[in-house]
């Protein structure tokens, strides 16, 4: 559900913004901005996509954890696709997610989130009590018994 507002308010938002870069430039230069961004969306996810591949394959070859380089490679996939789709604002985040600098603020962000979602994942005690065999009194059950 909540996905479905995201999508319609994102839906909402591009053409909100559309209509206003229409109003500012004219229908046809807008459409044709539209239109140019697939092609170059495409080719700028091919090129940075090789180069975050080129990047993924160094660290590996170099024995180092290859986490940012995963990370970037995702970006830029995502960077790619929000250029070929059609809307202003998801080609200026698009862009945002395949220049370097940019990039690499969002990956900060990234791993910063995801660290201290980890960090509370892995130190929250839920509200109930889980089962657990502190006695190690566990037994086996015969097969006859379990299908019961």
């Amino acid at each position: 559900m909540v996905a479905l507002l995201f999508v319609i308010c994102w839906f909402v938002a591009e053409l909100f913004v559309a209509v206003k870069v229409a109003e500012l430039v004219g229908a046809g230069v807008m459409l044709l901005a539209l239109l140019v961004s697939v092609p170059i969306g495409w080719w700028l996810l091919r090129s940075e996509g090789r180069a975050a591949w080129r990047r993924l394959s160094a660290a590996i070859a170099a024995g180092r954890p290859p986490g940012h380089e995963v990370i970037d490679g995702a970006l830029v996939v995502l960077g790619g696709a929000l250029l070929i789709v059609p809307g202003f604002i998801a080609d200026v985040i698009g862009l945002a997610l395949l220049l370097s600098p940019t990039r690499s603020l969002a990956r900060r962000g990234l791993v910063r989130n995801f660290r201290s979602r980890l960090l509370v994942g892995a130190t929250r005690f839920g509200t109930r009590p889980r089962p657990y065999d502190v006695d190690s009194t566990a037994t086996d059950i015969e097969s006859a018994q379990l299908h019961r």
